[in-house]
């Protein structure tokens, strides 16, 4: 096992692509209320490592926890899980 210890990893939705090798992804939790045991959804949004911009805006992506990349880039993209229709349309003409 490597020395750095476990890396957090979590799965999210690609909702921005627009910058180079960065892309944003939302990570939606559930949360049960306090007081009232409701179970709610919260989104999170993170900014993430997209080293050869492989992502697009929809794909559902794994990312895992880094060192500090920016000032608000904490994460990388580890593996696309399941690409959008028009990703996949985009790619084959390219």
């Amino acid at each position: 096992m490597n020395d750095r210890g476990l890396r957090k990893e979590r799965s999210g939705l690609v909702v921005s692509d627009r910058m180079q090798k960065t892309v944003v992804v939302s990570i939606e939790r559930m949360v049960q209320h306090a007081r009232y045991k409701k179970v709610l959804k919260r989104r999170t949004k993170v900014k993430a490592h997209d080293e050869s911009n492989q992502c697009h805006v929809g794909d559902r992506v794994l990312i895992v926890e880094c060192r500090p990349l920016s000032r608000d880039k904490r994460w990388r993209v580890s593996k696309v899980i399941e690409r959008t229709r028009a990703a996949e349309g985009a790619g084959a003409k390219a």
